[in-house]
């Protein structure tokens, strides 16, 4: 997985491609960890990510969490497969998903 994090002013865009799955998720959450500090508003571009496992929805979640208590969080359009696993799991109720 490639992971590339940009950050404009308090505002967080974190972009994954590849297979986000339980040997790569520490990565991912390291990349968000290290940068969600006064973040009001993280934005995860998911388009290139090919697959995600429970161990990546898990820091997607704990990342919301973060974010109601400071900002909003969004996901930019997702791949099919991914968007896929997000509504059998129930996470399209959760995560905010915008559409193409």
């Amino acid at each position: 997985m490639t992971i590339d994090v940009k950050r404009s002013g308090t505002a967080l865009t974190v972009r994954a491609e590849g297979k986000l799955d339980n040997m790569t998720a520490p990565e991912l959450e390291a990349a968000i960890w290290d940068n969600i500090v006064g973040v009001t508003k993280l934005t995860f571009d998911f388009r290139d990510l090919v697959f995600i496992s429970s161990s990546g929805l898990r820091v997607l979640l704990k990342a919301q969490k973060v974010m109601d208590l400071q900002g909003e969080m969004e996901f930019l359009p997702l791949r099919e497969q991914v968007r896929d696993v997000f509504a059998m799991t129930g996470m399209l109720d959760i995560f905010t998903v915008l559409e193409d």
